[in-house]
């Protein structure tokens, strides 16, 4: 059961606004959907999209991605920012692939979140998109929206991960961890988010308590 009294009605508000939510990053196995996660971070999906036609068909396994190599790595995903460290993990991901996993991408959160560069956000996407298993990864949307809700307090996005496994039911997670993705970048920005034209503004705490009286205090 879930905690948080408005979970069900939000995401059923959620999904008649975004009835195409899914996973932004396009992928065609387990392996080449860790990569472009890993790519992802502090990087829109839109550029990573951009960058992994090309490296996939160089790279798309373990093996290949270590017989492509640091210098062409790099060259492949230096428009996706921090491409130094990226290259780095997803070389040394792969080595660890090979060498733990029979060049398998472990079904498993622990074994990922082992791997370099993959943490919890990374591990989760991966968890709940390769392997369908309900998973709620927090990146800057979901803390965002989840917070301006009230669905969440967590000052991180760990504690923020942990309130939503209680506040959502589990069958739920990997749903509502895109839901809140597209409605973060639709409607619920960071600067200046669109309230008066969301459906969930008599179920949001920031409308309530900064918004609605920021208004009152204008008339």
């Amino acid at each position: 059961m879930a905690s948080h009294p408005n979970s069900s009605i939000i995401l059923k508000k959620l999904r008649k606004l975004y009835p195409n939510a899914t996973c932004g990053l396009n992928y065609s196995s387990p392996f080449e959907l860790l990569v472009a996660t890993i790519l992802s971070a502090q990087c829109t999906d839109k550029r990573v999209n951009l960058i992994t036609p090309e490296l996939f068909k160089k790279a798309n396994t373990p093996i290949k991605m270590m017989k492509l190599g640091e210098t062409e790595l790099k060259k492949s995903i230096q428009s996706c920012g921090f491409y130094h460290n990226k290259g780095k993990n997803i070389l040394a991901t792969s080595k660890l692939l090979l060498e733990k996993h029979h060049g398998e991408v472990p079904a498993d959160f622990e074994a990922l979140t082992e791997l370099p560069g993959v943490g919890r956000k990374t591990a989760n996407v991966v968890m709940a998109n390769a392997f369908q298993v309900p998973s709620i990864a927090v990146d800057t949307h979901v803390f965002r929206v989840s917070r301006r809700l009230g669905m969440a307090k967590g000052k991180n996005p760990h504690e923020v991960e942990f309130e939503l496994q209680k506040a959502i039911p589990r069958r739920h997670w990997s749903e509502a961890h895109h839901l809140f993705i597209y409605h973060g970048r639709s409607l619920c920005r960071a600067r200046n988010p669109l309230c008066e034209k969301c459906p969930l503004t008599p179920h949001c705490l920031y409308y309530q308590q900064v918004v609605s009286k920021n208004l009152k205090s204008k008339h």
